[in-house]
């Protein structure tokens, strides 16, 4: 089926959505064949970090679009984190559905500046767009362990840029491979009842099942999940490789780590849902 749009997917529903980012071929077909293992739309993540690991966004874009138009359930195509509006601008000439604007870096004016200029841009062309906001002018960005976000900021943020979507920080951070965090739910409830924009979650990796379901409950709308996914790929591959160390053939080594992801994929996209 064609492209879904972000926001229909996440504003049609009254549960989490989950958001995965993929870097190979294998891994995004793992995220679609997860999502129709549970019959559940899906949000497609592809990231700045993962177009300059591959050298160019066009390539990896054209074919999860290919990809998400074979798939048997709603897809949407999401560039993540993306620092740079160049980037922004070619996901929206590639058919992205959203694209996420990573501005938390900068100071306070500067940020609302270019993120107005961006979600303008990106309505224009029916283009969904999420943005993320930790402490005023964090350098470190918004998920730097210790950083919350204001409620009152929150809500300002988004009447002065007109983003449809809000990242918040609520005590994950990026990159953590066991899941010990603990988030702060009583601010999650404070941040859903100041903004009027769907919020969502990074640094989900970090956070064991019940809490994701809890943070769900609490307001969160759409889950990014992506190192948690990498170690499940990573440790099939690993275990396939240790127990058969002959094996040369990518295929023989990938296949198993495709698996193992897409049916964890499934399994949190059932949790997300039943929250």
């Amino acid at each position: 089926m064609p492209l879904a749009p972000t926001g229909d997917i996440i504003n049609g529903a009254a549960h989490g959505v989950g958001a995965f980012n993929v870097v190979l071929l294998e891994q995004l077909e793992a995220v679609l064949a997860g999502a129709q293992q549970a019959d559940l739309p899906v949000i497609v993540q592809i990231s700045e970090n993962a177009v300059a690991y591959r050298g160019a966004l066009a390539p990896l874009a054209a074919a999860a679009r290919a990809a998400v138009e074979e798939a048997a359930v709603p897809a949407a195509l999401h560039l993540d984190h993306a620092t740079r509006p160049d980037l922004v601008e070619e996901a929206v000439r590639l058919g992205f559905t959203s694209v996420m604007y990573d501005g938390a870096h900068l100071p306070w004016e500067e940020n609302v500046a270019r993120t107005r200029e961006i979600s303008r841009r990106c309505r224009d062309k029916g283009v969904w767009v999420e943005a993320e906001l930790g402490e005023i002018g964090g350098k470190d960005g918004a998920h730097k362990p210790g950083v919350r976000t204001d409620p009152e900021e929150a809500a300002r943020f988004v009447a002065d840029t007109g983003v449809d979507a809000l990242a918040v920080a609520v005590g994950t951070s990026h990159q953590m491979t066991e899941r010990t965090a603990r988030l702060d739910l009583d601010l999650i409830r404070d941040l859903r009842a100041a903004v009027p924009v769907p919020l969502v979650l990074h640094g989900s990796s970090g956070v064991d099942d019940n809490t994701l379901a809890a943070a769900v409950r609490a307001g969160m709308r759409k889950v990014n999940i992506a190192t948690h996914l990498n170690t499940v790929f990573t440790a099939a591959a690993r275990a396939r490789l240790s127990a058969q160390p002959a094996t040369v053939d990518p295929r023989r080594y990938l296949s198993p780590a495709r698996e193992a992801m897409g049916h964890e994929v499934a399994r949190l996209l059932r949790l997300l849902a039943g929250s």
